[in-house]
């Protein structure tokens, strides 16, 4: 068995700049990974099967590991007789991209694992096929990504840039086809901040914010306590949500936070500290 990790991504900043023809929305977006991952777990089979450790997560065709294991079987001409095991650490539904990263970690590894030879820029677009955000996890760096996503290029001004964070997700999901529908007609809220954040030189915000809070009001309830909180340089949603982040000082500053999440927001909060990764993603571990 051999081992990869697939790590999630936080959106630094999102623009949405209207709705295209093909019904998908421009976006202009900075992605960098994390050092939170998935892990997918790879043994000999006679044919292409997954299984996961996750309680309802769909194991047939409809999952991107499989839609991506398809995608590496026409493209090199033959069976990938492997079956994945998927340890989800990623939550579902919180805008981190975790299941985008498990497909563009079955593509690294198939192509590592098959011989098959394919450059990065080939392994994007069959990323592209997949999702609109597969592509940035072939790149396992920080990059801006525009069209509806799948144009990517890394960002070497952001590769050095590795704060302490810390995620905070409620026990909902949110609907990312939903987020973006409703974007266009969105309203502010009286009392939220949505404007831009800077730190360290980037710039921090996210459109989505809009009509994600406007639904979610608890999202928009989180991100002011999260902006006074002390030892929080900047906060907001990542992607779609409804996952938010903060960008700490410290250790200490992050650990007082989590506490004091847990005890004025919400005690089921799915919580989680670290910091931007700085290598490369699905890098193999022989088990």
């Amino acid at each position: 068995m051999i081992s990869y990790k697939a790590p999630c991504k936080v959106n630094a900043s999102l623009r949405v700049l209207g709705k295209r023809e093909d019904g998908f929305h421009e976006v202009d977006t900075v992605m960098i990974p994390l050092e939170l991952c998935d892990e997918l777990e790879f043994s000999p089979a006679p044919c292409l099967g997954m299984s996961c450790n996750a309680p309802g997560v769909p194991v047939d065709e409809s999952n991107l590991v499989m839609k991506a294991g398809r995608l590496m079987e026409r493209e090199l001409g033959r069976p990938m007789p492997w079956h994945v095991h998927l340890v989800k650490n990623v939550p579902h539904g919180a805008g981190l991209g975790g299941g985008s990263s498990d497909a563009a970690c079955v593509l690294e590894a198939l192509n590592s694992l098959e011989g098959g030879g394919l450059p990065p820029e080939r392994l994007a677009e069959l990323a592209g096929e997949i999702g609109s955000d597969v592509g940035f996890f072939i790149y396992g760096t920080a990059c801006r990504c525009t069209g509806r996503g799948e144009k990517v290029a890394p960002l070497p001004d952001w590769r050095e840039w590795a704060p302490l964070l810390v995620l905070l997700k409620p026990s909902f999901g949110v609907s990312t086809p939903d987020a973006y529908r409703r974007w266009a007609g969105s309203r502010e809220l009286p009392g939220i901040p949505y404007g831009e954040q800077e730190v360290d030189g980037h710039v921090l915000v996210n459109d989505l914010e809009r009509p994600v809070f406007e639904k979610h009001l608890f999202l928009a309830e989180m991100k002011r306590w999260l902006l006074e909180r002390p030892g929080v340089r900047g906060a907001m949603m990542s992607g779609s949500g409804s996952t938010m982040f903060a960008v700490m000082e410290g250790g200490d500053a992050a650990r007082t936070l989590m506490e004091d999440a847990a005890r004025e927001l919400d005690p089921t909060l799915w919580m989680w500290s670290g910091r931007v990764a700085q290598r490369g993603f699905c890098k193999n571990m022989p088990l």
